[in-house]
């Protein structure tokens, strides 16, 4: 330990130090908090302040603070703080010297040397700007590294052979793209393109802005000039665009904001993910033209680029994946922590030059996607068998994500939510992991939104929540050993249900259907194959939902004729039918308690029949067990 090298990402608006701990690169935590605010300012005291600290206090005293002094590393500028005038890299070794100190403090030994990452676009005399300042806080800076190559070393990319990678970094204060070529030992940067004026920070804004409009709309005092006030009001919108990354709603909340005539006025709103994405949009589009500025300065098309790797804490708005996705191709690796993934690739180089073979960060992720079955298209045809996944596949551990669904039928009072796991848009086609119900839904028109909230620790144990947005009823289930692989007779048991699903085996899709087999099940009909045929006049038990942003072309699709009845006969209603007849066995086990000694005699002799009748192949026995059954649960539900 006593010739420890540390990486280092001295970043614009945040800066991180890592170093090989156990046998991994890890970034170094000081008080529980791994990322360093890059603000240095001096209290009314006379007190030195460093990170944390100083950020606090920017909004009171921004003449004592200084921020965002990595913009002017290598230029001739002095810049204040609290009456004396200091150079850049005299302040950002006060930086540097605070993460010296918090790596001494976790590793118990003396640090003096460094790798330091700087932007792919730094001209000379900025790197020895940045050299100067490790100088000054005691560090010898044994390697100045791109931050774009130290993003593919915390990925591991240089020891995947010959690779072409585009890596998007959008920071708190800065937005940068570069072309990485990987060959070996050899990382080379062909092309970057960016703003030094575009970050994270500019999203806040933007959420601000919109904020204090209806905070005004609303009859709140315009609190512009109170410090305090926009200070409680800017750390309020920082966590509601953090949060709208993984929810689709948020609320903020901040009590006696202000005071008109004497009385306290309170802050209480609702901003969506959708409104903020339209917010933010024009500028995360600006950032795609970077984008095409660099694939043409290096020579190469969308198709040469073998990856994308996600850096800095902006790039989790799930717009910018979409759209990156629409343009390239290809879905954009994040599984890294993207604030810690430069200072993690700083680590990996420095271990390496201290004489350890670290090929990249070790991360826990999840190995599969997550999300419920929903109403929607599936092959250009309405289907109740939709999957889209709520968490995907290389979301790192601990993992939290909610989307959005909603009711198919006026006074839908249940949803029944079929959990799977995998990646193919039929639910059919992957494991289906729980199942649970959600009653008591208001009696409203369709459209009611439930909110379904996934988690998933460490040990993957997967906890799925169905909560009805306007009134906050929830119901959830704990599935444990979800990332686990599939014992052999669960597998076994998957191929049952599925030939028992497809009649023959075959594993069909609704793309798989001839021209002449439209669905005509209507919306509401769809929604009762995912418990029971339809249900009685003025009473709706169809558990079935759909995706909030898919509903309006579900309904769409939908318009055409329709009719009532199926001939059974046909590949596609014999599934259909065997689908119904599984629906509502279930629905007779969660009735089960609720029967007569008479009626469960009855209920059981129909549930053979249907069972045997499947097996079978007598569609015809199947069809009048299934009335049979769906008779008989309909008095016990009305009785």
């Amino acid at each position: 330990m006593a010739d420890v090298i540390v990486g280092i990402d001295l970043g614009t608006t945040n800066s991180e130090v890592a170093a090989l701990v156990d046998g991994n690169v890890q970034v170094l935590a000081a008080d529980g908090e791994q990322i360093m605010p890059s603000f240095v300012g001096l209290s009314p005291e006379g007190t030195p302040l460093v990170g944390t600290p100083a950020r606090n206090q920017y909004v009171i005293y921004p003449e004592r603070t200084v921020k965002s002094i990595k913009r002017l590393m290598g230029s001739g500028e002095r810049v204040a703080m609290g009456g004396p005038t200091y150079s850049p890299p005299e302040i950002s070794a006060m930086i540097l010297r605070a993460l010296k100190a918090r790596a001494e403090a976790v590793l118990g030994a003396p640090v003096r040397r460094a790798v330091i990452t700087v932007p792919a676009y730094f001209s000379d005399a900025q790197r020895q700007a940045t050299r100067d300042a490790g100088e000054i806080a005691g560090l010898e800076v044994v390697r100045i590294l791109n931050e774009p190559t130290a993003a593919a070393l915390a990925y591991g990319s240089d020891r995947e052979g010959d690779r072409t990678v585009l890596v998007y970094d959008l920071g708190g204060g800065t937005f940068d793209v570069s072309l990485v070529q990987v060959s070996g030992d050899v990382t080379e940067v062909l092309a970057s393109h960016g703003n030094n004026r575009l970050g994270g920070d500019d999203f806040d804004q933007l959420l601000l802005d919109l904020v204090l409009a209806r905070f005004v709309a609303t009859g709140g005092p315009d609190v512009r000039d109170d410090r305090r006030a926009m200070s409680r009001l800017l750390r309020a919108a920082e966590e509601a665009k953090k949060r709208l990354s993984f929810e689709p709603y948020t609320r903020l909340r901040e009590e006696h904001l202000a005071v008109r005539d004497g009385v306290p006025v309170h802050l209480d709103l609702e901003v969506s993910r959708e409104e903020y994405e339209r917010l933010i949009r024009h500028l995360v589009e600006s950032t795609l033209d970077s984008v095409h500025r660099a694939l043409a300065d290096a020579g190469k098309q969308p198709d040469q680029v073998d990856e994308i790797l996600l850096v800095g804490g902006a790039t989790r708005t799930p717009l910018l994946s979409e759209l990156l996705r629409e343009k390239t191709g290809l879905v954009p690796r994040q599984e890294v922590h993207p604030d810690l993934c430069v200072a993690l690739g700083a680590g990996v180089l420095a271990a390496r030059l201290g004489g350890h073979d670290i090929d990249r960060v070790l991360v826990d992720i999840s190995p599969y996607s997550f999300g419920p079955s929903y109403f929607g298209l599936l092959g250009g045809r309405p289907s109740a068998h939709c999957y889209h996944p709520v968490i995907a596949r290389n979301t790192p551990f601990p993992a939290s994500r909610t989307d959005t669904y909603v009711t198919m039928a006026d006074n839908q009072e249940a949803w029944q939510v079929s959990v799977y796991q995998g990646d193919d848009p039929n639910a059919l086609n992957n494991v289906l992991v729980g199942r649970f119900l959600i009653e008591g839904l208001s009696a409203v028109p369709a459209g009611n939104a439930v909110l379904c909230r996934m988690d998933l620790d460490l040990d993957g144990i997967l906890r799925v929540t169905a909560t009805e947005k306007r009134t906050g009823l929830a119901k959830h289930i704990t599935i444990e050993g979800a990332t686990t692989a599939l014992t052999p007779a669960q597998v076994a048991e998957a191929r049952r249900r599925m030939q028992d699903l497809f009649g023959d085996g075959k594993d069909l899709t609704e793309a798989d259907l001839d021209e002449d087999d439209v669905d005509d099940t209507d919306v509401d009909d769809a929604a009762g194959i995912a418990e029971a045929p339809a249900a009685p006049a003025g009473r709706s038990s169809r558990p079935a939902a759909g995706r909030a942003d898919e509903t309006e072309r579900g309904r769409r699709s939908d318009a055409g004729d329709r009719s009532s009845g199926h001939e059974i006969g046909g590949e596609r209603e014999r599934r259909v039918s065997i689908s119904e007849a599984r629906a509502l066995l279930e629905r007779g086990q969660r009735l089960h308690d609720r029967m007569s000694a008479e009626d469960r005699e009855e209920a059981v002799m129909f549930q053979q029949a249907i069972e045997k009748a499947i097996s079978g192949g007598d569609w015809d026995r199947l069809r009048a067990a299934t009335a049979d059954l769906a008779d008989l649960l309909f008095y016990v539900e009305e009785g």
